[in-house]
């Protein structure tokens, strides 16, 4: 039976997104309005670097000063140029968390980057910085909660969407640092095996684009074109104004699908319109949309369409106008960047390039 529901955490969102599509996708079953069902036909499993494959009895085996099992390999550091597995896991499954934490400066938070491959192919389905990954831009951690995320004071950072896969997972962790960081890293990975996904469901996707600065007459693109079917789940927009001064934020979202050419099928009104406000930017992060930072020029906002889904058949591509207000509209450059989340099947198109570590950390938050 199909049941269609949205729960008031981030934790029942999330799952809720997933149950949603249960009739589609599978007999899944409904773990959260039935928790006392025991016989699911799921098996649960976590990742950390206590138990590196997830297997069963094989967590927490390493020593510390204390002994075996006693706490012996709770994080591990990364250097410079160096690739951590954080998972490869053979499926069919759902990854439905992942919490990770590391030291909160930005440059760090901008130069470790996130690769999720899907069944097996050679390129990443995600491939965003940490911090942009895990819902704030800028690298300025600021905590609060989403749909999505939930981010606490000291970088405590948490992915709540469903990540299916048929045959195979595997994410990787990449410091790109241009110094000597070696930070730590403390992780864990939640998921399920024996889900019943058919071969087309979609499997998360995740780019992180900038401008610094956009063009004048120059739409930003939060989504470049996708030529397969998909859904959009939303987008953390970072914004740095360059115009101190002059309101940035008159320019309008713009989907264009199946078809469109000129002109979109789904067109906004306003940049703080998109993300649910209006008259202005206002920090104030609500459960599907809002901002989490609107301090010293610097914005970090973002939209979640989960219950106002878009979705297309055969092609998408998503663009924000730059335009601004001083004195009436006017074109305006300034400093964009975006961490794009949807769904589509596999096998997918690669995804744009991603900037180098010194376009990503160029002008950011200073601590």
């Amino acid at each position: 039976m199909k049941r269609v529901f949205w729960l008031g955490t981030a934790v029942g969102l999330a799952v809720g997104l997933w149950l949603t599509g249960a009739a589609v996708w599978g007999q899944q079953p409904d773990l959260i309005h039935q928790p006392y069902l025991l016989d699911t036909g799921l098996v649960s499993r976590s990742i950390s670097f206590e138990n590196p494959t997830g297997a069963p009895g094989e967590g927490g085996k390493a020593a510390s000063n204390l002994g075996v099992g006693r706490k012996g390999s709770p994080m591990r550091p990364i250097k410079p140029g160096e690739t951590l597995q954080l998972c490869d896991i053979e499926g069919p499954g759902t990854i439905r968390h992942i919490w990770l934490t590391t030291e909160s400066n930005p440059e760090n938070l901008r130069s470790l980057v996130i690769r999720a491959y899907w069944e097996g192919q050679e390129h990443p389905s995600i491939e965003c910085p940490l911090g942009d990954f895990f819902g704030f831009a800028h690298g300025k951690v600021m905590p609060y909660f989403s749909a999505v995320h939930s981010v606490g004071p000291r970088a405590g950072m948490n992915i709540w969407l469903p990540m299916p896969f048929t045959k195979r997972a595997r994410i990787t962790l990449t410091n790109e640092t241009k110094g000597n960081r070696t930070p730590p890293i403390f992780y864990q990975i939640d998921y399920t095996l024996g889900d019943k996904h058919p071969e087309d469901v979609g499997r998360l996707h995740v780019l992180f684009r900038r401008e610094n600065p956009t063009r004048q007459k120059q739409d930003f693109e939060i989504l470049p074109l996708r030529k397969n079917k998909g859904r959009y789940i939303g987008v953390v927009i970072g914004v740095r104004n360059l115009h101190p001064g002059q309101w940035w934020g008159e320019g309008e979202i713009k989907v264009y699908m199946d078809g469109d050419t000129e002109f979109p099928t789904i067109c906004g009104t306003g940049s703080e319109d998109y993300v649910g406000l209006s008259w202005g930017m206002q920090q104030v992060p609500f459960f599907y949309q809002g901002c989490s930072l609107d301090q010293n020029n610097f914005v970090s906002m973002y939209r979640w369409h989960l219950p106002d889904p878009i979705a297309w058949q055969k092609e998408c591509r998503i663009t924000i106008q730059q335009i601004g207000w001083k004195n009436g509209l006017v074109e305006t450059e300034d400093d964009w960047c975006c961490a794009t989340f949807w769904y589509e099947p596999t096998p997918s198109a690669p995804l744009p390039p991603l900037p180098d570590v010194d376009a990503r950390i160029a002008d950011i938050w200073k601590d």
